[in-house]
């Protein structure tokens, strides 16, 4: 008997060594970023209306995820999750726009460079080779990235949309961080970069609705449908958000991540109508259809945000989903002929000028296996 009670002693005093271990390994490394403070939550409670019980919650009936679905039923080719054959890209190389006109050069995945304004604003980048807090976890790139860091211009803006680890990457930021003048981030997110070692003083949180103007650019915070998390027990501590950029000229929105909902026409009778908007049109599955959309639901959001000119993202780099790596852009396209919804298809690492959107409409992943 005394031998049973010792062994189960000795697992006890494993088991909270263990749990001891965990606990200090998500607190100090960097990775994970931090949770806000009692008195963050209360600013955020002043300031956002779905703060509600130290939590951040979407409007209306919202499931992150409900009951798994066929992982093959997404599928409209016979394509794999990821591509056999080499992604087609271009190496970027920086181009100078004016205060006219608007560049957008993807680099995969959400990672969007905007020059507008005279003002560089780069949204959600992510270099790495795998979407994780470690480097030995996690989906791995599948194409390869048009650009080192260092060819990079100066950046005068970062936009963070919200906290995943294939939109708000340590290794990428604190890369980055010495050619960036200011973060702008959906509440919260500021704790995470100031965990990662970047300077409060270049930081600043922004609710829905919140704006900002920045020698004439306007810039505000706006809805989005999604979720939060970077590690278990963090769920929904920060705010997710989509974008508005606005000039005399033009305007840009970028949805970020997220499932379709009224938040679009909204944005449309405040803002009036994007030059362009970057939809997010990829990593969906009926398991989380409330997450992410369906192609033909970002272009009924292009519709109802009545955008001249619509291209979407979040696929061309990571596998998040079941569906084939080419079904986001494959079935936009067909959607869009439908609907008579004007749009581009860029190579990554290929710098768009808006204006000529129209000799950006190639169908470059079908010949990709």
């Amino acid at each position: 008997m005394k031998k049973m009670y010792k062994v189960l002693l000795i697992i006890a005093i494993v088991i909270i060594c263990l749990i001891i271990t965990v606990f200090l390994f998500i607190k100090f490394y960097k990775p994970f970023g931090a949770s806000p403070t009692k008195k963050d939550m209360e600013n955020y409670a002043k300031r956002s209306k779905i703060f509600k019980d130290g939590k951040f919650q979407n409007t209306g009936n919202f499931m992150t995820m409900s009951k798994w679905s066929d992982p093959y039923k997404d599928r409209t080719d016979n394509k794999g999750r990821v591509p056999t054959d080499n992604v087609p890209i271009k190496k970027y190389k920086y181009k100078k726009s004016n205060k006219e006109d608007v560049f957008i050069t993807w680099f995969g995945h959400s990672s969007v460079l905007i020059q507008m304004h005279n003002i560089n604003i780069l949204v959600d980048p992510i270099f790495d080779n795998v979407t994780s807090p470690v480097s030995f976890i996690g989906p791995k790139r599948y194409s390869k990235s048009p650009l080192d860091i260092k060819d990079l211009p100066k950046i005068d803006i970062i936009l963070l949309t919200h906290d995943h680890y294939d939109h708000v990457s340590y290794k990428t930021l604190t890369s980055l961080d010495n050619k960036v003048d200011k973060y702008l981030v959906p509440l919260g997110i500021d704790k995470d970069l100031e965990k990662f070692g970047i300077k409060k003083s270049k930081i600043e949180n922004m609710a829905w609705w919140e704006e900002k103007n920045i020698n004439g650019l306007l810039i505000a915070c706006t809805p989005s449908r999604h979720f939060s998390s970077r590690y278990i027990f963090d769920s929904n501590d920060t705010l997710w958000s989509s974008w508005i950029l606005k000039d005399d000229n033009n305007m840009i929105f970028d949805s970020g991540d997220g499932g379709y909902g009224d938040h679009f026409k909204e944005i449309n009778e405040k803002y009036g109508s994007p030059t362009l908007a970057i939809l997010d049109a990829s990593q969906y599955n009926e398991a989380c259809h409330d997450v992410h959309m369906f192609p033909e639901e970002a272009g009924q959001a292009s519709i109802d945000l009545d955008a001249k000119i619509t291209f979407v993202d979040h696929y061309g780099a990571y596998s998040l989903s079941d569906h084939s790596w080419d079904d986001p852009v494959n079935r936009f396209t067909t959607y869009a002929k439908e609907k008579n919804i004007e749009y581009m298809t860029p190579l990554i690492g290929e710098t768009v000028n808006i204006k000529d959107y129209k000799d950006y409409q190639k169908e470059w992943w079908k010949n990709i296996k």
